[in-house]
């Protein structure tokens, strides 16, 4: 059963096979969490035991004690701890301004597709390429209903939603192809609105046509 659940954690859109800093991010949070709520669990369930098979032992912390440090100061802790992360790793996704500002590309999503534009002018359709090992912003916006954007190997989700702009900075570390999805219930036509994103390396990111590459066998 282990076997089978570990399995449905891998595929082209699986968030715990990053292959960039920002998805990494995530997937760290992710396992975090687990530990931790692995550690909580089975130490409720150890007091549990210690209460049914040894109740002298429990009782002697006293009830006070008790709901102080297993009510309060514990829990306090721990979810300070995991909001701290959340917020250092979510850093990642956001486009701060810099001196040099990485490669835009424009994406409009409609029901029940996505359009992708580069900085020259080109256009393509339910599939996008950019350069390895360089961080790209993808403007998102909508032209009906509001989208989800998410490429769960790269990074985090984001909504494009209609007159309004929101940005989120993506890397691929790697060259491959990577599956995207609507993350937002969009209406009937949802389920069929994924795209992917092709990673190459800058060079042919660069003087291969984003269109011609994309009418490439």
């Amino acid at each position: 059963m282990s076997i089978i659940s570990l399995a449905a954690c891998a595929g082209p859109l699986s968030a715990l096979q990053p292959e960039g800093p920002a998805a990494r991010g995530t997937a760290t949070l992710w396992w975090s969490m687990l530990i931790g709520a692995a550690v909580i669990f089975l130490a409720v369930l150890a007091i549990s035991a210690l209460a049914i098979l040894r109740p002298a032992v429990v009782a002697s912390f006293g009830a006070r004690r008790t709901i102080l440090w297993g009510g309060l100061i514990v829990p306090t802790v721990i979810l300070t701890i995991l909001v701290i992360a959340a917020f250092a790793l979510g850093e990642r996704l956001l486009a701060t301004p810099r001196e040099e500002m990485p490669l835009r590309i424009d994406v409009t999503a409609r029901q029940w597709n996505w359009e992708f534009r580069y900085p020259g002018g080109e256009s393509t359709a339910n599939k996008v390429r950019i350069p390895v090992g360089e961080d790209v912003d993808f403007a998102l916006t909508s032209e009906d209903v509001i989208h989800g954007f998410w490429i769960p190997r790269l990074g985090g989700k984001l909504d494009a939603i209609p007159g309004h702009t929101n940005v989120i900075r993506l890397r691929a570390d790697r060259p491959g192809t990577y599956g995207g999805v609507c993350a937002e219930y969009c209406g009937t036509g949802h389920a069929v609105m994924p795209f992917t994103v092709e990673a190459v390396s800058r060079e042919e990111f660069y003087s291969v046509p984003a269109q011609s590459a994309e009418l490439r066998p």
